[in-house]
């Protein structure tokens, strides 16, 4: 991209969280001792991130001089490259590139941008002779590949995006302007992403190979409720509102409890206590409930004191249902509790965490949309999300005549 340097590219690919996880996926899944992901321009081959189990060598903003790399012929051709055993292989057999750096097997994807530019490649390379021309294995590095490319034209949408927002004059309508359509586009790559996942997942992996595999599904699984709560927040400001399916017919402990047992999944060293006690049908949108409670759960284990339980509450007393979470931690100061339901928010006090900030925003719109409302209390001892509705839905009455 024009104005980028080779550091913003490195920068870039170490913001992804998943790229670690991947190169060592990557080793596991083919035996391989060494796996990076390069940036490659006509010029340059510098490494951005690396997994090195054999010393070949190279680390974060290794250089090799592009000449002397296949990848440069990739970045030509466009296409991957397998070789399983580089001595018997009819066309690089006599390439002087493996006998220059020692190895014997080498598979390399290419990974590209949106835009059709080409990044660089996701490589791997290992000094004995390893199965690789395998489908499992050329998809899963296909994958992977996408999944990279997907994250670096993300985090270049939402950094232009947020450019483009400190223009005061300009910053209401290009937000909302850039949330409903980030909202569309990431969902069909995040849908191809998961089904790679499928098929990666009844490929025959080892076992922390499948481990693997199911973070990036759960990953996907995050993905897919920012995006969900990116879309509610676009519907309600550019007119629609959030619209509620509700159903007073079916029980709602059912979906409290799957989402309860969904973040446990998530963060499965977290201690989550629930005490569920509805005797009553609650006259709601199941989902929309499930999703309050999922944002607001979210937030309880991503700023409570690590280590120490969350607790989910529900009851139904009085014609009114109520649903709380609890941490413990440090209180949430009076300043920021002012702006803790606005949209776009995050609290300075947590620096490292991601999102967009519209998660409790969400939450307070769909307690509004049920006729309830959605408080917090937070002191020294504990802070308390609680969510309070009517039982039943509350209809105007008709004026008497």
């Amino acid at each position: 991209m024009s104005g980028r340097t080779f550091d913003d590219d490195i920068a870039a690919i170490s913001r992804i969280d998943s790229v670690e996880k991947i190169l060592q996926v990557v080793c596991n899944t083919t035996g391989m001792g060494f796996a990076a992901v390069a940036r490659v321009t006509a010029e340059r081959w510098v490494v951005c991130a690396v997994r090195d189990q054999i010393e070949f060598g190279l680390w974060k903003g290794s250089e090799l001089k592009i000449e002397t790399t296949i990848c440069n012929e990739i970045r030509g051709s466009r296409q991957a490259v397998v070789i399983d055993h580089v001595d018997e292989d009819p066309v690089f057999s006599r390439h002087p590139t493996p006998a220059m750096y020692g190895f014997q097997s080498y598979i390399s994807m290419p990974i590209f941008r949106e835009n059709g530019e080409f990044f660089g490649t996701l490589c791997a390379i290992d000094p004995k002779p390893m199965a690789l021309k395998s489908s499992a294995t050329v998809e899963m590095f296909e994958i992977f590949a996408q999944l990279i490319g997907f994250h670096l034209d993300a985090q270049e949408r939402l950094a232009s995006s947020e450019a483009a927002l400190l223009d005061a004059r300009q910053s209401s309508v290009l937000r909302e302007q850039f949330i409903a359509v980030l909202g569309h586009d990431l969902r069909n790559p995040l849908g191809s992403i998961n089904a790679g996942a499928e098929v990666l997942r009844r490929s025959v992996l080892d076992t922390r190979a499948t481990a693997m595999v199911t973070l990036i599904q759960k990953s996907v699984g995050r993905m897919a409720v920012l995006i969900d709560n990116v879309l509610d927040f676009a519907r309600g400001r550019l007119g629609g509102g959030l619209t509620l399916e509700r159903n007073a017919n079916k029980p709602l402990e059912a979906e409290l409890t799957h989402v309860i047992a969904e973040l446990q999944s998530i963060w499965p060293d977290q201690v989550i206590n629930a005490d569920l006690s509805i005797m009553t049908m609650v006259d709601c949108d199941r989902g929309r409930v499930g999703q309050l409670l999922s944002n607001l759960l979210a937030n309880a284990i991503s700023h409570g004191a690590p280590g120490r339980p969350v607790q989910v509450e529900a009851s139904d007393s009085g014609g009114f249902f109520v649903l709380s979470v609890i941490n413990q931690g440090a209180p949430i100061p009076a300043k920021t509790l002012d702006s803790l339901f606005l949209p776009f928010f995050r609290a300075a006090s947590s620096p490292s965490h991601q999102g967009l900030g519209l998660g409790l925003y969400i939450a307070t719109e769909i307690a509004r949309a049920h006729g309830g409302t959605l408080d917090v209390v937070s002191t020294t001892r504990e802070t308390r999300f609680t969510f309070r509705m009517p039982l039943r839905e509350v209809r105007p009455a008709l004026a008497r005549r």
